[in-house]
């Protein structure tokens, strides 16, 4: 039995980048749950479960359009100390939440502490890179 576009699914998975190294799994957890097609998932995951039957394993190899997308420079700025708060001391390599002037909040890493402030990179953390995931399709919860 394979998925289709509205079904509920659980999927174990093991995140590994192109060098092979570990990056997360849910196999110490447990399998994360979804429904296909509602964007909850990156792309070409989606679409590789879609690809695969109930309680069958897959290794893909996803590439960064259908994952996190390209790096976008334009998403690196700094941003300056006199506009944070005082007790303001993030370390490098620090994930932090900031709000954009339109107030939706996003997730910045700091790359350096500069002169005026800090060099933030708004880019997700696997931005231009090559995914590999083992897959397992462990249950078809609710299907349409």
């Amino acid at each position: 039995m394979h998925p289709k576009q509205g079904d509920r699914v659980k999927v174990h998975y093991t995140l590994k980048d192109a060098n092979g190294q570990l990056v997360e799994s849910s196999r110490e957890t447990a399998p994360i749950e979804f429904t296909i097609g509602d964007g909850d998932i990156i792309p070409g995951f989606e679409k590789a479960i879609l690809g695969i039957a109930l309680n069958e394993t897959k290794t893909v190899t996803i590439t960064p359009e259908e994952a996190y997308g390209l790096r976008d420079e334009k998403k690196v700025f700094e941003f300056e100390r006199k506009n944070a708060p005082a007790d303001f001391d993030p370390r490098v390599g620090d994930t932090i939440k900031m709000h954009r002037t339109d107030g939706k909040s996003v997730a910045v890493t700091v790359l350096s502490v500069t002169e005026k402030g800090f060099l933030m990179d708004a880019n997700h953390p696997l931005a231009g890179k090559e995914l590999v995931f083992d897959l397992e399709l462990v249950e078809i919860a609710q299907m349409k």
